[in-house]
């Protein structure tokens, strides 16, 4: 049995929908098809979700949106149409939007979670519509029906373990389940959202519930690439990973999944599959716990931008207790979190995201930090990129971090920073936002370039 996701952009038209339907019903195991709302049809176009929360805001400010509505309808009238599906399903939608826009609106952040999670719940009725127009046995499931119970957590909701149990049950119905992605209900009967990319998560909450076979993710892409496409072109693809490495990656800046959606898969040991909606012969990439290829050391490279880092210098640091407690309790004063905290015996550097911190802001936590720990130097580094090196591989290989350092040193990429996680699965090197592209390259160039598959 497996659990099938779809993401916006494999629904974002008929003739995308019409494909969906082709692989769930070519596969009798695809049992249940997750749905996200849709997405982009082309380049400039707006996804669903966006146009729902500028609605929600509308609402909240004027108590109307008729525009936004109207846009909102006609991106599934388009769809119903393309897909000759009767006009029924888009009158229920529209009803059921505008009695979720002039609900209680008392708890903005609850009602925007209502209003955002419509984009799903809609799309998962007009997709179980069409199932059934073809003469298929589908029907649309609610998260509520099913027992999707969350904590009361809005726009980060996680699941609640009961909810594994109740969700057993979806194995004995009969046909194919389209369930909506990215929410589910609380012990009050309230719609609330997991994060953005939110649709991952419910798959995998779903694979793990029925203990499916393969938990199959269908996007836009063929595979997990081994670097981002638009700073490298036609990198090698992964056909298989790790869930950690899949996670460090996310985490790094890769797009393909939340860091944290796979989660309630790899509890289970279940493996994933990410495929291409508009390629489906292609095999993909598999994520798994365990893999056996060995083909070098690294699996991938990710980056981002928009980093800072706080150096901080004392002597004898390393023998003052409480010194890195103390030095946190500041950031955390401010509601700061950090990505890293490499530190050596007399300093210390915290990298955080730069979008954090104000410039007053930044003038205050050094201010503190000299007169509350008497630090003898402290200093900010603006405009940093983080790229994290990423591989299994690397626990059993020597001279990782020199092959990658002198890579950097040779494409004339000066290292701001460096860290290796204790798990020895990833490394990360900072380097200076303008340099991200270049260090990118030079690292692919070294660690996969010439490298069989």
């Amino acid at each position: 049995m497996k659990v099938v996701k779809f993401g916006g952009s494999s629904l974002a038209s008929g003739e995308q929908v019409e494909k969906v339907f082709k692989i769930v019903v070519s596969d009798p195991e695809r049992k249940i098809v997750v749905v996200s709302a849709p997405g982009k049809r082309y380049a400039d176009d707006i996804k669903v979700t966006d146009l729902l929360i500028a609605c929600a805001e509308r609402y909240l400010e004027l108590g109307e949106a008729n525009e936004l509505v109207d846009k909102i309808v006609e991106r599934y009238s388009t769809i119903a149409n393309e897909l000759n599906i009767p006009a029924d399903i888009i009158n229920t939608i529209r009803e059921d939007l505008l009695a979720l826009l002039n609900g209680d609106q008392s708890s903005p952040e609850r009602y925007l979670d209502a209003i955002k999670a419509s984009g799903e719940d809609n799309n998962a009725k007009l997709v179980a519509a069409y199932f059934q127009h073809q003469g298929v046995e589908a029907s649309y499931v609610s998260p509520k029906e099913a027992g999707l119970l969350v904590s009361n957590e809005p726009g980060n909701a996680q699941v609640l373990p009961e909810s594994y149990a109740r969700l057993y049950s979806l194995r004995e119905r009969s046909g194919i389940i389209i369930f909506p992605g990215f929410f589910g209900y609380n012990e009050f009967g309230q719609v609330l959202t997991f994060s953005r990319s939110g649709s991952d998560i419910t798959g995998s909450i779903l694979a793990n519930a029925i203990k499916a076979d393969v938990y199959e993710n269908f996007t836009d892409v063929d595979a997990v690439y081994s670097v981002n496409p638009s700073i490298v072109q036609n990198p090698k693809e992964i056909k298989e990973m790790t869930y950690r490495e899949m996670r460090e990656l996310s985490y790094g800046g890769f797009s393909v999944f939340h860091e944290e959606a796979l989660l309630p898969a790899f509890r289970a040991g279940i493996p994933v599959n990410v495929r291409n909606t508009n390629n489906p012969g292609a095999p993909g990439t598999r994520i798994v716990n365990k893999r056996s290829s060995s083909a070098g050391p690294v699996v991938g490279i990710a980056s981002d931008g928009g980093f800072c880092s706080i150096y901080v210098s004392k002597y004898l640091m390393n023998r003052e207790i409480g010194f890195g407690r103390k030095l946190l309790q500041i950031l955390e004063d401010y509601g700061f979190s950090y990505e890293h905290l490499p530190s050596g015996i007399d300093d210390i550097s915290i990298i955080l995201s730069q979008g954090q911190m104000t410039e007053a802001v930044e003038n205050k936590i050094i201010e503190r930090i000299h007169n509350e720990l008497h630090a003898d130097e402290v200093k900010v580094e603006h405009d940093l990129a983080l790229i994290m090196v990423v591989g299994e591989g690397m626990r059993h290989n020597v001279g990782t971090t020199a092959r990658a350092a002198k890579a950097l040193a040779k494409a004339q990429v000066n290292i701001e920073m460096i860290n290796q996680g204790s798990s020895e699965v990833s490394m990360m090197f900072a380097v200076k936002e303008d340099l991200e592209k270049r260090a990118v390259k030079a690292l692919y160039e070294e660690f996969f370039v010439g490298v069989p598959v």
